[in-house]
């Protein structure tokens, strides 16, 4: 979906996508129960769309408020830390302040080449059942190749999928013969993937929480060591598809977007509650829109008159401020952004990252799937830095050893999939695979 920062935007590069961004491409809902509750996030009202009556169980029996409200957070539910300075280290604009914002030539000037890359997301076509989903798939792994090479799972090794989804490659690394543990914040996914799996007995058990917080899994509070983790990151199409989660604005459903219970608020809430400066920072951090100011300005303006409770209400509001060119909708980037607000993707990230070496063994292997621009510059950083043996500062008479060097690097550049792969997985066009290794001793 995103084009890499190092990438030149070209015409091939901007061709229509046939998934959007950080996908993991899954099948279609099956049956759930038909009823909802009418708390925030659940809205009645669309009856006729297949998808809504099928919520997943965690969702229909939202009551009001957030799920954790009044309640103990058990491990894996603790709300994020706050952006801290690897997140925001994950793109210039992560920086900036909304002073610069209110220079609206310059904002326009500097983000002229965001316009362009950002129209390579094509939410509409991403919306589309894959090939896997026609078929009643749940799941089809992204780059399967590539991580069963990568990984190299072996009998006797300990992998930690910490984000499960579907189960596609927690299932190759199982019958490679090693032991999997399975990490996701949607009940749903983790319910489907248990019954999917069980067949592996004791080799495959999962843990139902954030992947930021790696270090409250039981085995790793315990001391246990990982030899391999994936991180697979993003939203799953079928989250996507379900109209009943909100995330498409191309279905009407309520206005929810969480990737589980523990997020702490919807999406509902957010665009209802927030400052507009908050907004703005939001829209541009997050989704890098040009059009951050006047979407929010869009936004608190029309929900003094009606709070917005689905998904069409907020794309007919934002396509009425900002108009529509072309075929990429004018809130794919809003939406992006708002989705990756609710569920605090870019701050779990940076936790879950930090907590790597903590997770892995001596020689065990890190292996991420990025899916856009931020996660994908973030994660580049990271290893970038913490692979270099010697840093130099101007200033300085000569380099000095790295105080941060913990991984060596299996693949220098980011790996993408085949002709083959995007041929029958187009959800894949935009993943990028980037493969380290945790230095067996620390120079």
């Amino acid at each position: 979906m995103w084009l890499t920062s190092s990438a030149p935007i070209t015409e091939a590069a901007c061709a229509p996508i046939g998934g959007a961004r950080g996908l993991r491409s899954v099948g279609a809902l099956k049956n759930f129960p038909a009823t909802q509750d009418s708390a925030p996030g659940t809205a009645r009202g669309f009856g006729n769309a297949t998808d809504v009556r099928a919520a997943p169980g965690w969702l229909a029996a939202r009551r009001p408020g957030t799920f954790m409200d009044g309640q103990p957070r058990s491990p894996g539910t603790e709300h994020p830390a706050p952006l801290d300075t690897m997140v925001r280290a994950a793109s210039g604009w992560l920086s900036a302040r909304l002073s610069w914002l209110s220079e609206s030539r310059d904002v326009s000037r500097k983000t002229s080449h965001i316009a362009a890359k950002a129209s390579c997301v094509v939410m509409s076509e991403a919306n589309q059942p894959s090939e896997a989903q026609g078929k009643g798939g749940y799941h089809l792994p992204v780059l399967p190749t590539e991580i069963a090479e990568w990984m190299n799972a072996k009998p006797g090794d300990f992998i930690i999928d910490a984000t499960l989804g579907g189960g596609g490659h927690s299932e190759m690394f199982l019958k490679a013969g090693a032991e999997v543990l399975g990490v996701d914040r949607d009940p749903e996914a983790l319910e489907h993937t248990r019954a999917k799996l069980a067949e592996y007995g004791s080799r495959f058990s999962t843990w139902e929480g954030n992947f930021s917080n790696l270090l409250e899994i039981p085995a790793i509070k315990a001391g246990r060591k990982a030899d391999g983790l994936l991180l697979d990151l993003g939203v799953s199409s079928r989250q996507l598809d379900s109209a009943a989660r909100g995330f498409s604005f191309m279905r009407e459903g309520p206005l929810d977007m969480r990737m589980g219970p523990s997020s702490p608020r919807t999406a509902a809430e957010l665009v209802n509650q927030s400052s507009e400066a908050e907004l703005t920072r939001i829209l541009f951090e997050f989704g890098e829109e040009p059009k951050a100011r006047r979407i929010a300005a869009a936004i608190v303006k029309q929900r003094e008159v009606k709070p917005f409770a689905t998904t069409l209400e907020l794309a007919s509001c934002i396509e009425a401020a900002v108009g529509r060119q072309g075929r990429i909708h004018p809130a794919t980037r809003a939406f992006q952004a708002i989705r990756m607000a609710v569920n605090e993707e870019l701050e779990s990230l940076a936790t879950a990252l930090a907590a790597v070496p903590q997770v892995l063994k001596p020689g065990g292997r890190l292996l991420v799937i990025t899916f856009h621009s931020l996660e994908d510059r973030m994660v580049k950083r990271y290893l970038r830095h913490r692979s270099t043996p010697m840093i130099d500062e101007p200033g300085w008479p000569a380099p000095r050893p790295n105080p941060d060097l913990q991984f060596e690097l299996l693949a220098r550049k980011a790996i993408a999939p085949g002709a083959a792969e995007i041929s029958t997985n187009p959800r894949s066009r935009s993943s990028k695979l980037r493969v380290a290794r945790l230095l067996e001793t620390k120079p």
